[in-house]
């Protein structure tokens, strides 16, 4: 059974999420703290307290953390998070020394991307495209059956490509990225506008969540789903931006598949249905060429941690395969082995 789990945590803007993962993709035991955005210090703390949590009752083989941030391509250090106080953070050597087991770091969404390949609505398909809305867009890519992180590690923020010329500020440090008109935060920001004018929508949102502090994006969603017009259309206009930008990225990479994960892609067929339509009406060469699926994520919240335990325990797994003394039959007979050339010096 040691041979099978691993730890995954997933580092979001508001909340870590822990889980032990088998080699199958299921998770078989959760934890999650809340995240604290302007501590580095905090983070690594509750990070390491879900991995001790877990040992005390599990044998793991390794530790792998999706991190909400820019992550070098050695994994071993979150260079910058625009949601997140993590700056050049040498976060997988730090965890290592806390838990003394190997630890890989890589970014949450190509985390999600990797379990949706392996697990997930992308599984058979060898050119795929992950982009995950949540509180900003993140995204992933797996081309040839391998997960591509870019020269510097730092491939597939996908959400900071500028849509709009001197468009809104963003936290990243530009203006007019796509996060900006298809995420999470676009839903947040019209609903706290709608309940401070006191509108029907916003009273409609305030009766649905029960206070004005509880309603957020995911209010809108419900909303929606209720059959509010108003609401279906803001998450139409959100999908519609969505379908602009998966356009754009088909341009340059022209994948088989668009998966869309995050917390907004619960929002259905209410999202999906326009960004289909906005793709094909913005799609370079259309009519002259095959269009990408665009399909709802499988896996939900648990893609992050799936993926990053998926690719911590792989990569364990071929350093033990690659390390001095190794056998291919097995760990017990390799010292056999060894045992045997002792005697005969």
């Amino acid at each position: 059974m040691s041979e099978r789990l691993a730890v995954g945590i997933d580092v979001g803007g508001t909340k870590i999420a822990g889980g032990v993962v088998d080699e199958d993709g299921r998770v078989v035991a959760r934890a999650r703290r809340a995240t604290p955005t302007t501590d580095p210090t905090a983070v690594l703390d509750a990070i390491t307290e879900i991995v001790a949590e877990f040992r005390a009752q599990y044998v793991v083989r390794a530790v792998g953390v999706g991190a909400a941030g820019y992550v070098d391509v050695t994994g071993s250090t979150v260079v910058f998070s625009p949601h997140l106080a993590w700056r050049n953070e040498p976060l997988r050597d730090a965890l290592v020394r806390r838990t003394a087991l190997p630890v890989l770091v890589d970014n949450d969404a190509n985390a999600a991307g990797w379990a949706e390949w392996r697990f997930g609505a992308a599984q058979n398909h060898p050119d795929v495209v992950m982009v995950n809305l949540g509180t900003g867009i993140g995204g992933a890519m797996v081309l040839d059956g391998r997960l591509y992180r870019g020269h510097s590690g730092m491939a597939g923020e996908f959400g900071h490509q500028r849509v709009v010329e001197d468009g809104r500020p963003c936290p990243c440090g530009n203006r007019g990225c796509w996060e900006q008109y298809a995420s999470g935060r676009v839903l947040q920001r019209r609903a706290s506008a709608a309940v401070a004018e006191g509108s029907d929508i916003g009273r409609a949102l305030v009766d649905l969540a029960g206070t004005p502090e509880q309603v957020d994006g995911t209010t809108v969603g419900r909303l929606a789903m209720a059959g509010d017009e108003e609401a279906i259309a803001w998450v139409g206009d959100v999908g519609r931006w969505l379908g602009i930008g998966l356009a754009n990225l088909a341009a340059a990479l022209d994948p088989g598949i668009f998966v869309i994960g995050g917390g907004v892609s619960e929002n259905g067929e209410a999202l999906l249905r326009p960004a289909r339509h906005a793709f094909a009406d913005h799609l370079t060469g259309r009519g002259y060429r095959s269009e990408a699926r665009i399909v709802a994520a499988h896996l939900g919240n648990d893609a992050g941690l799936v993926g990053a335990a998926d690719l911590a325990r792989l990569r364990a797994r071929r350093r033990r395969l690659a390390s001095p003394g190794y056998s291919v039959r097995g760990p017990a007979v390799a010292r056999s082995d060894r045992r045997r050339r002792r005697r005969s010096r």
